[in-house]
């Protein structure tokens, strides 16, 4: 059987208000240095690491008549090996929390907004 499309995910795009502050809050969050370069847009791709789909930043600069919303659920989630770490950090970079860590027997997790109010998880599964 042929396949037209690729059992596989190359990028999620976030769509977003202001790219230069979106590249810095998303690298921080990440722990990535930010490309040297100007961003005007229209987007921005995050390496998430090899074999794995990116992060696309998108602010449709040249989008006349769009219209931004913010995800009101989760976009995504995020691993951490320490649920409580990551938690941590998230409230140090002043990210609006959504939901405490909530555990359950094989994982847990919290969501919080990025600048924009877009939705983002955070999990960490349990062997």
């Amino acid at each position: 059987m042929s396949k037209a499309i690729e059992n596989r995910i190359d990028t999620i795009f976030v769509h977003v208000t202001d790219l230069e502050r979106s590249v810095r809050w998303y690298s921080e969050l990440l722990g990535l240095e930010v490309r040297e370069g100007k961003r005007n847009g229209p987007i921005y791709t995050l390496n998430m690491g090899d074999g794995r789909p990116g992060i696309t930043l998108d602010n449709h600069c040249f989008e006349k008549d769009y219209s931004f919303i913010p995800s009101n659920q989760p976009l995504f989630n995020l691993s951490a090996t320490d649920i409580n770490e990551a938690f941590n950090h998230v409230t140090n970079i002043g990210a609006e929390i959504v939901t405490d860590i909530i555990t359950y027997p094989d994982l847990a997790e919290f969501s919080f907004k990025d600048p924009d109010g877009n939705i983002i998880m955070v999990c960490t599964c349990f062997s």
